[in-house]
């Protein structure tokens, strides 16, 4: 067990063809050595939006939820230990009469246990995933901010997500593939925004990001990265931004926050 603070992160969770990426996967496992072992993991993915707010059930097998991809990817496990009680705790940290839905039967989707198989792969950790109720910045920030406490309880907080996730514009699947212009634009407005600690400008992505809409179709692969500023001590101070550069041509820029 540890005692010292988690951070929380931002990670972008690409695809099961992270696995085929020597540079990004290297990244993640590197990145992983350097934090505090985590007593708990408590990750918010892209691919599960719903309200009530809700939990993944212990020992629930994986959601392959990807698909054209090589037969191993959907053979792979990631059994985890009993994060029984930390599903208890987090409902504890939430505010008196929100409901917290306990699933009985979903597991961990691509969005979680990709990354981490890769930055935990003894999969010794405890981990639970927690859906998304909202797509609102400012409500994602104050769901963060409950979850808070736990970083000082070993619990690693996780939004996962992708910085740029124009599936439907790209042209070059390619792995080292160039950016195209709408996705390095977005990144390096949101690179800037992040080092400014400029959170309302994070907000207004919808408005104020180049590359718009072509970065974020849709919007739940950004909307991660307000859970996680949430939960940091100071969300308008500037996160440590530990990778940046690009896998198909999308951002996969993710920072930690103290």
């Amino acid at each position: 067990m540890t005692t010292d603070r988690m951070p929380a992160l931002y990670i972008g969770h690409g695809s099961p063809m992270l696995f085929e990426d020597p540079v990004w996967h290297g990244q993640l496992q590197d990145w992983a050595r350097d934090l505090p072992r985590p007593k708990a993991i408590l990750i918010v993915s892209a691919h599960w939006e719903k309200a009530p707010l809700s939990l993944t059930a212990n020992g629930a097998p994986l959601v392959y939820d990807f698909g054209g991809f090589a037969q191993k990817y959907y053979e792979m496990t990631y059994a985890t230990p009993d994060s029984t009680w930390l599903a208890q705790r987090i409902t504890k940290a939430m505010p008196d009469g929100l409901e917290v839905h306990q699933h009985r039967t979903r597991g961990l989707d691509h969005g979680a246990w990709v990354p981490l198989k890769i930055m935990y792969p003894e999969a010794d950790i405890p981990v639970l995933q927690m859906s998304m109720p909202t797509r609102d910045p400012f409500q994602l920030l104050g769901l963060g901010q409950r979850l808070r406490e736990l970083r000082d309880e070993g619990v690693l907080v996780i939004g996962s997500g992708f910085m740029t996730h124009g599936l439907p514009f790209l042209r070059d699947w390619s792995i080292e593939a160039k950016a195209p212009g709408w996705s390095s634009d977005f990144d390096l407005w949101a690179k800037e925004a992040l080092e400014r600690g400029d959170v309302d400008e994070l907000a207004a992505y919808q408005s104020k990001a180049p590359g718009m809409p072509y970065a974020h179709p849709t919007v739940e692969h950004f909307t991660p990265l307000f859970l996680a500023l949430g939960a940091a001590t100071d969300p308008t101070a500037a996160p440590d931004q530990r990778i940046d550069g690009f896998h198909v041509g999308l951002s996969k820029r993710s920072f930690q926050v103290a």
